[in-house]
């Protein structure tokens, strides 16, 4: 099989260094192996996954196309975590994989990426009314402590309480993909991801700096 491989790092000192291109390249390169891959093409992108308009991608797609070839992947989020985008990939009719979920189709994949959007879009919809009902009832929110301070407060009624937690098990979720990325490059005690989320300028879930207390806190939520 004929394909052609795509790598995306978020910033640009990661594309300097290679760091986040060893793991994706590994992975990429086994499941080449094990089909017995022919690579005509290689492409690395230095960009943010939340926008559409790569051109290294562009060219990845278009040499794929014009050669036949398959496009492939390290995982699913190296081409984007934007439905929209990836159901418009599927209808341009290019040939694309993961390494990382090599059997599904591209049925599967764009029924993945709008569940992905709409639970994230559920989630920020539930948190919003949360915080206005309680808002409604004349309840004080912001709090800069969060809802742990509140639960040893004793005050605060559920919903606030509930709110406030929902936004940061969201928040964290949508940092999944980002922490195992650091955990692959090698990354793994709090320092260390601290400053490498302060550089990729990742926010905590209240705007601020990442820290060690704070990514410990980020890998409690995971369960990392």
């Amino acid at each position: 099989m004929n394909v052609v491989t795509y790598y995306r790092v978020s910033t640009a000192s990661q594309g300097r260094s290679g760091l986040g291109l060893d793991a994706q390249r590994d992975a990429v390169g086994k499941f080449c192996q094990s089909r017995g891959c022919d690579v005509l093409a290689e492409f690395t992108e230095v960009e943010s996954g939340k926008r559409n308009d790569r051109p290294e991608l562009a060219k990845a797609m278009h040499h794929a196309k014009v050669t036949g070839s398959t496009l492939v992947i390290a995982k699913l989020d190296r081409l984007s975590r934007n439905a929209a985008f990836l159901l418009q990939l599927q209808e341009s009719g290019a040939k694309f994989v993961a390494a990382d979920m090599p059997e599904a189709c591209n049925l599967t994949v764009g029924i993945l990426a709008l569940v992905a959007q709409q639970e994230r879009e559920a989630i920020s919809a539930r948190t919003k009314a949360a915080l206005a009902a309680a808002k409604a009832r004349g309840q004080r929110l912001g709090n800069p402590n969060g809802a742990a301070a509140l639960h040893r407060a004793g005050r605060g009624n559920v919903a606030a309480v509930g709110a406030l937690k929902e936004a940061a098990d969201s928040h964290a979720a949508n940092l999944r993909p980002v922490v195992e990325d650091l955990k692959a490059r090698g990354l793994s005690s709090l320092p260390a991801m601290a400053k490498a989320l302060n550089e990729m300028q990742m926010k905590t879930p209240r705007g601020g700096r990442w820290h060690p207390s704070s990514v410990r806190n980020l890998l409690a939520r995971l369960g990392a």
